[in-house]
């Protein structure tokens, strides 16, 4: 018998958190079924596995009027691809791939189209007022043509359901990630080791960490950056104005994992996240966790999704790690003071952080993803 064909479509498979999740699925899509990657870009940061054909819709990433051209030629030439290549399942990734996959069922009905949304959308998608209206507009349309949508976080699926009129079939299936050890090693460390993972932007909040380290000038703590963005340069100048010496920004590296298991704590600073894999991965590497109570999925993980109330100015220890307030620097330098003079509380947490991680293995959540998603209700 024949394998069945799926495509994921995705923008591309670049340094962030979707992207990581495509290229960990398909390690294990491409050993049950045959495998198409096609992106509308050609930016390829993570490795593709060699048995999965990659379909270029387009060579580089388009300005603001060429992504609405591109959008129609996309759709015209994806829906060529899968008449070629008799696609049977057809998977996609974020919101541009999910449009353009729910509107090609009208072409290809006899398609299982299976969308994922990766943000909080009522939060993410109002950066920009004219973008807001347009999906606000397309997402009901559209996504309701699709045959499953699944998500990272119960809270993507509420908010899809409750402000964008979703009604297909929601699941929610969490992000991946492969363990790199068997065990941790478990010691006091001569430095404390702070690491921040993510893109510099707004709605990340890196300078939330350096305002919290302002309150902690003690030369045993070192921070690391690692990720870039448009905000590099005004955090560089504040490490500078603020005399941070021990804060370095190493950019967008390939080896995070060497720097996550050489940390003494891992910090969350964001705003908002659809679902933060950098937390999965720090506590993949046994590395203890302070993030902010921000929507979505934080709470889900060090929390079992159960509610909290912090106190502004303070940090909560929750039962997979610390949480505190969105933008509340003084709970983040308390939070840090805590692990970094409580040795047993690090070490309870690195553990903790560790027997989490087991829960969102690969094979875990690749298992839910094939039994539940691709192969429920499909003939």
């Amino acid at each position: 018998m024949s394998k069945k064909r799926i495509g994921v479509l995705a923008i591309n498979l670049s340094s962030g958190g979707a992207e990581k999740v495509v290229s960990l699925l398909l390690k294990k899509l491409s050993t049950d079924y045959e495998v198409f990657l096609i992106l509308l870009n050609n930016d390829i940061h993570f490795t593709i596995p060699e048995n999965v054909e990659v379909v270029f819709l387009g060579n580089s990433k388009p300005g603001l009027f060429k992504k609405i051209f591109s959008f129609f030629v996309a759709i015209n030439s994806y829906s060529k691809f899968l008449s070629k290549y008799k696609i049977d399942i057809s998977v996609s990734f974020l919101i541009r791939p999910n449009l353009i996959n729910a509107f090609l069922k009208f072409f290809h009905p006899k398609v299982k189209v299976i969308i994922s949304e990766r943000c909080f959308p009522s939060i993410a998608y109002k950066s920009n007022f004219l973008r807001y209206y347009i999906y606000k507009m397309l997402i009901p349309i559209l996504y309701n043509k699709a045959d499953v949508l699944f998500s990272n976080s119960v809270y993507i699926n509420r908010d899809l359901k409750d402000n964008f009129r979703v009604k297909i079939d929601m699941k929610v299936l969490y992000n991946p990630v492969e363990l790199k050890v068997d065990e941790i090693e478990l010691a006091n460390k001569n430095v404390f080791n702070v690491v921040f993972v993510g893109k510099l932007k707004p709605i990340k909040n890196p300078i939330l960490l350096l305002r919290a380290l302002t309150f902690n000038l003690n030369e045993k703590m070192h921070t690391v950056f690692l990720g870039d963005g448009v905000l590099k340069e005004f955090l560089l100048s504040y490490c500078k104005q603020n005399d941070l010496e021990n804060v370095c920004f190493e950019g967008i590296v390939n080896n995070v994992n060497d720097y996550l298991l050489n940390s003494s704590v891992f910090v969350l600073t964001s705003k908002s996240e659809g679902f933060p894999n950098v937390i999965i991965e720090a506590m993949s590497c046994g590395v203890p966790i302070i993030s902010t109570n921000c929507m979505s999925g934080p709470l889900e993980i060090l929390n079992d999704n159960q509610d909290v109330i912090i106190e502004e100015g303070s940090f909560l220890r929750v039962k997979y790690g610390l949480m505190i307030n969105v933008d509340d620097e003084i709970g983040l330098s308390n939070a840090l003071k805590e692990i970094f003079y409580n040795h047993d509380l690090r070490n309870e947490l690195s553990s903790l952080s560790f027997l989490r991680a087991k829960d969102y293995s690969l094979d875990v959540i690749y298992n839910g993803f094939k039994n539940k998603i691709l192969t429920d209700g499909y003939v």
